[in-house]
């Protein structure tokens, strides 16, 4: 005899315990679960036939501009507020 078909599937994912955290602020925030908010999600991706939003490679100067932000050696320091005021 055929087994019946599960209505429900568990998804299992590792997410970064920070962006979880925020995540979940937002859900809150809005009154839906983290359940709930991947639910909405793949519902988005079936209606759309894709992701609900666009997605892109960056171009080369913000790959370069993310690099550089992500090198604490590479950005500048202040004194103080004044003193980059100045300086733009």
């Amino acid at each position: 005899m055929p087994q019946p078909t599960a209505k429900t599937q568990m998804i299992h994912a590792r997410i970064d315990p920070k962006v979880k955290r925020s995540a979940e602020r937002v859900f809150a925030k809005i009154g839906i679960s983290t359940t709930e908010a991947i639910r909405l999600f793949f519902k988005q991706v079936d209606l759309h036939k894709g992701l609900p939003f666009p997605v892109r490679i960056p171009n080369a100067e913000t790959v370069a501009a993310m690099k550089e932000a992500n090198d604490p050696a590479s950005l500048k320091h202040y004194a103080s507020f004044r003193d980059l005021r100045g300086k733009l």
